[in-house]
């Protein structure tokens, strides 16, 4: 574990007056999330922010043409949240360093979105998930086993925000990670395991000018991903080929007379421990001496900075409520033990990219 990490979560950093405000205010979360997300999306927070020296609520009634009675639900919610601050003896109110940062740090507003349409009815199931080992919270959107499959059937905001928040975390670290995979290393083929929409892949066709990749996925991601690519520098060097991984019976094309290297990104975490054991057990049967896997995670105790870890914990429910019941974001303890359970060694793990992913070099043992 990470020293912020280690220093926060071993011990005790609270005075008992902050535990019991806390302890209240995660009583109160869903009403500090729809207050806080509308105080955005009504532009009230934008509104005093962008002011001379703060706004009267007579102003933002003005401005955003809601009641005064609405206005004033929200602005002193939102003083109690400690978003928004009051000058007693004008009645004029400014933004305090949370509502700033709520409303300007890129990984907030995604976040945001992200738990109000994909997370935020699904987890009223999330007691059922955790007992059942089902993802429960997906009868919100539709009677299935897991979202991936049904990810191009999402309603269009769901759709939307669940895009937004993967590629967030995986597009960050994507110019720090091609360069770890072919600086230094002659790779002839990729296999991109769960390449998603295609994003990698185009970055590597466009890296090298010889390089192939394999996009290895479910059917419905494929078609996906071969509308995306379509007309983009590259495309004849992306293949598609459609897989279950949880099919024990489904097996991988091989390539010959390549350098092969394996690629997976934000991949394994879509998996329980017990199906990363099998899904790298078939990743070696690809692999020879010279083959290198590697596996790009955020993992949640090897995050320089607290509030990451919080999200990567906070988003381990959106697995257990509505993914598939039985995944999580892991640690590295957990990554290592599956990687040497499938016959595989760590050669290396560089840290810090991006928003915080790991990426970690596996080799045959």
């Amino acid at each position: 574990m990470f020293p912020e990490l280690e220093k926060r979560y071993s011990k005790e950093t609270l005075s008992a007056r902050e535990a019991q405000r806390f302890a209240e205010f995660i009583a109160w979360s869903p009403v500090v999330f729809q207050v806080s997300r509308l105080m955005i999306k009504f532009n009230i927070l934008s509104s005093i922010r962008d002011s001379e020296n703060g706004l009267m609520i007579d102003e933002i009634v003005d401005k955003t043409k809601l009641s005064e009675y609405s206005v004033k639900c929200l602005m002193d919610a939102s003083l109690s949240i400690g978003t928004v601050l009051i000058d007693v003896d004008s009645g004029r109110y400014t933004i305090s360093k949370i509502g700033w940062f709520l409303l300007t740090d890129p990984a907030t507003m995604v976040n945001i979105n992200f738990n109000h349409h994909i997370n935020y009815n699904p987890l009223y199931y999330l007691e059922e998930s955790l007992i059942n080992g089902k993802p429960e919270g997906l009868k919100c959107f539709g009677d299935w086993d897991s979202i991936y499959p049904k990810l191009s059937s999402l309603p269009n905001e769901a759709q939307k925000s669940w895009f937004d928040f993967d590629h967030f975390y995986s597009d960050s670290s994507f110019p720090e990670a091609i360069k770890i995979v072919f600086e230094g290393n002659n790779v002839g083929h990729i296999y991109d395991f769960g390449g998603n929409t295609g994003k990698w892949a185009l970055k590597c066709v466009e890296y090298n000018n010889d390089v192939r990749v394999t996009i290895c996925d479910l059917p419905q991601q494929l078609s996906l991903m071969k509308k995306n690519i379509k007309g983009k520098v590259g495309e004849d060097r992306i293949d598609g080929f459609a897989i279950n991984f949880l099919d024990t019976s489904s097996k991988l094309p091989e390539v010959d007379g390549r350098n092969n290297v394996i690629w997976m990104s934000q991949f394994l975490d879509c998996f329980s421990i017990e199906q990363i054991i099998q899904i790298l057990k078939v990743a070696k049967k690809l692999m020879s001496k010279d083959s290198v896997l590697y596996i790009m995670e955020l993992l949640w105790d090897r995050q320089r900075f607290e509030p990451a870890a919080f999200c990567l914990n906070m988003t381990s429910l959106y697995f257990a409520a509505v993914a598939n019941g039985c995944s999580k974001m892991y640690s590295f303890s957990d990554m290592e033990y599956c990687i040497k359970q499938s016959g595989l060694v760590v050669k290396n793990i560089y840290d810090n990219l991006g928003h915080g992913h790991s990426i970690i070099k596996c080799v045959v043992k």
